[in-house]
């Protein structure tokens, strides 16, 4: 079967998810690797991408940690600074591939509050044909659960479906489903891909 349709992560592939970087502008690299050391801040992350309330469980692990209580309530507070800024190419070619009638979808690690945050941000993000969000499945990649969703939602066969996501778990659980992946590491190595599998031109893919 050809590649019918392209699946993209969001985080770190259409937009900038650098947390640490935040932090580190905010309370300087030294101290940043101490809240990180005592607070698992990523952890109550995946809790919100999984459906938990966004501002309660960042709160919540606040009055937890009263030492690093104010540091932590950024988490909330300041999300849209550690999700930003968009990384443009990656936006262009989301933009030509529907321009060519290929249906794109998002499958993402997100939490629900968060997204709507990011939709109104980012307004590329409505754009997809359909996103899969893990806060709205109440499962998260690299459960197989979540891909199978996405499937029965889109009716795809697992090998019509291209995905790139940056991280290798994620890719590799797709895969194992069938189907064609790329793993992301910078927008000119997925246009080449998107080139490649004659999906994109070269000029369309610029």
């Amino acid at each position: 079967m050809p590649i019918t349709a392209v699946v993209f992560d969001i985080g770190r592939v259409l937009i900038e998810w650098e947390p640490e970087r935040f932090f580190d502008r905010l309370i300087g690299e030294p101290r940043r690797h101490a809240l990180f050391q005592e607070v698992d801040l990523h952890g109550a992350n995946l809790d919100v991408d999984r459906g938990h309330p966004f501002r309660e469980t960042i709160y919540g692990l606040a009055d937890k940690h009263l030492d690093w209580a104010a540091e932590i309530r950024h988490w909330h507070d300041s999300w849209i600074e550690m999700a930003s800024p968009e990384i443009p190419h990656s936006v262009r070619l989301l933009r030509a591939l529907k321009a060519k009638g290929v249906p794109v979808y998002a499958l993402t690690n997100f939490g629900a509050e968060t997204f709507v945050i990011a939709q109104t941000h980012y307004p590329f993000l409505r754009e997809f044909d359909q996103a899969f969000v893990s806060a709205h499945l109440r499962c998260i990649k690299p459960d197989a659960e979540i891909y199978a969703h996405l499937e029965a939602g889109t009716g795809r066969r697992p090998d019509e479906l291209l995905f790139t996501d940056d991280r290798p778990e994620n890719v590799t659980a797709a895969a194992v489903r069938g189907w064609h992946t790329h793993l992301f590491d910078r927008p000119e190595t997925w246009a080449a891909r998107l080139v490649k599998e004659g999906l994109l031109t070269q000029e369309e893919a610029q």
